[in-house]
């Protein structure tokens, strides 16, 4: 668990919680899960005496429930907020490179290997706790880009969140853009599945992966939707906050309206790209069956030609295969001749015209 004071341009880490809130600033309470379990005794007593109330018992199984969807509660004295990440998992560049080799195992792990754990959020006025899962990169995002911001670099992107809200909505937009490291591969994982479908050797594991990856984008799609839903009714609360008393705090008020309208449209563009992806995915399928639907029509279409071809020959054949004395050319030496010229211009004949009618042929 590690705490911060952040004021102004400056922040500190601290070693244990302070007695009192500090004159200036906020503190911020980051802990893995984990952490925040076992210290949760510690977490309560420290907020009971910085805000005048602890987390609630129902507000707290939220923030240790490693299951729990996207959503958005508040009370009097804080906001609570739990959004689901969506991140690139642990070797997801071997799986690029495995990719690249056209391994299908390599499909299937890379559509494991979407990270959607919960990050918890509890906003009070000047507190900030959150709960992230063990090794949580955003956690050690922002720690660092703190230390670089505090250092006067500019390239860390603006100046220090001057509010726990502030802090936490950038958070989350950081979450939410973090799904741009997962477009590419989840756009040539089905890239690569839509060509091993139109492939005719391939058996039943693709129509397995396939459904593995569209069980996939509909539950990224369930979890957008939960963001969203999660992020507007943090706007609506925000619309409801007393109004601000001088210029500054309603500058930094609609600061944060801005920075949660621009967290609702990043999600809204991740939505849309995913249900773009499950789109292709279905019209794959469709060009599949459409496709296997073409090569057969061509096949039966080429096997009604050649049985009409042999037709004629069989009736000639049949024809004078008959035991009658009385058949013309039946004792003639010329006779097999003159019939074997006769079917051979038939089935010359006819196999120039089904050409030319493309009956036959590929083209």
């Amino acid at each position: 668990m590690r705490i911060f004071h952040i004021t102004g341009d400056q922040y500190s880490e601290l070693e244990t919680f302070p007695d009192a809130l500090p004159p200036t600033g906020y503190l911020w309470v980051a802990s893995a899960r984990r952490e925040f379990e076992v210290q949760i005794a510690e977490v309560q007593t420290a907020l009971q005496r910085w805000t005048g109330g602890p987390l609630f018992d129902l507000h707290v199984s939220d923030l240790l429930n490693n299951q729990l969807p996207s959503n958005f509660d508040y009370t009097s004295l804080y906001d609570l907020l739990v959004f689901r990440r969506l991140a690139a998992g642990a070797g997801t560049e071997r799986l690029f490179i495995d990719e690249n080799r056209g391994t299908l195992a390599s499909a299937r792990a890379a559509l494991a290997a979407i990270d959607t754990s919960p990050v918890g959020f509890a906003v009070f006025d000047r507190v900030l706790v959150t709960v992230h899962p063990t090794d949580c990169q955003v956690r050690d995002f922002f720690v660092q880009r703190l230390q670089i911001q505090a250092g006067g670099d500019n390239r860390a992107g603006g100046r220090i969140p001057n509010s726990p809200a502030d802090l936490m909505l950038r958070m989350v937009n950081h979450m939410v853009d973090s799904y741009l490291e997962l477009r590419r591969l989840l756009t040539r994982q089905l890239e690569f599945l839509q060509q091993q479908l139109f492939d005719p050797r391939g058996g039943i594991n693709i129509w397995r992966m396939l459904l593995e990856s569209r069980n996939a984008l509909h539950q990224l799609e369930d979890i957008c939707e939960d963001q969203r839903a999660a992020i507007v009714e943090w706007i609506d609360a925000l619309d409801e906050w007393p109004e601000a008393a001088s210029a500054e705090m309603r500058r930094d008020r609609e600061l944060l309206r801005v920075r949660s309208r621009d967290v609702l449209e990043h999600i809204e563009r991740v939505l849309t790209h995913v249900r773009r992806l499950q789109s292709s995915a279905e019209t794959a399928v469709q060009m599949h069956f459409s496709a296997q639907s073409h090569r057969t029509n061509e096949t039966m279409r080429a096997l009604t030609a050649l049985t009409a071809l042999f037709l004629p020959l069989n009736l000639v054949t049949g024809f004078f295969g008959m035991n009658f004395e009385g058949l013309p050319l039946i004792h003639s030496r010329v006779g097999f001749w003159v019939i074997f010229t006769l079917m051979l211009a038939v089935g010359i004949g006819m196999s120039v015209l089904f050409m030319r009618k493309r009956y036959l042929g590929r083209n």
